[in-house]
């Protein structure tokens, strides 16, 4: 039912159009936001962040605004669970400034078509030039991404490799 890429995506802007204004008043950021099936029921699993890291205290004052201003403002949502998150280590990065703000981190990143030849990349952000994320790969090579053809990117915890 919600496995559209794209789907996910307007759904997010979706979303962070609607929680946006409370999430700046909190001084919170909206992360991302995304629409899945949990053994049969909906979940919308909005993950936030601030300085300092965000606390079960932020998530459950969240979780009351965002589910009234859901219930008001979402087309037709149905019945869902509404789960507010700390973005955690593999934090989805969503907007150009997310590569800016994590350059030398470890990412992992998947486009939509052929980039040189591959869809999936694993490598360290090094940098934005002109629309492009350069990226180190994990043999060293410097590649250039198109934002626009990156259709899900993520930090890349380095536990367990």
């Amino acid at each position: 039912m919600f496995k559209s890429k794209s789907d996910t995506c307007s759904f997010s802007e979706t979303v962070r159009k609607i929680v946006e204004p409370l999430c700046q008043m909190e001084q919170i950021e909206f992360v991302h936001a995304e629409r899945v099936s949990d053994r049969g029921r909906i979940v919308i699993r909005i993950y936030l962040d601030k300085t300092g890291g965000i606390t079960i205290a932020d998530c459950i004052l969240m979780n009351r605004h965002l589910g009234d201003l859901l219930d008001v403002h979402l087309e037709n949502p149905g019945p869902y669970h509404l789960e507010i998150s700390s973005p955690g280590p593999n934090r989805p990065l969503t907007k150009m400034e997310d590569f800016e703000r994590f350059k030398g981190k470890r990412v992992s990143i998947e486009t939509a078509e052929l980039v040189n030849g591959r869809k999936k990349y694993k490598g360290f952000i090094d940098g934005i030039e002109n629309g492009n994320i350069l990226l180190l790969t994990i043999d060293q090579q410097t590649v250039k991404i198109e934002y626009d053809k990156i259709s899900k990117a993520r930090l890349s915890a380095t536990h367990g490799e």
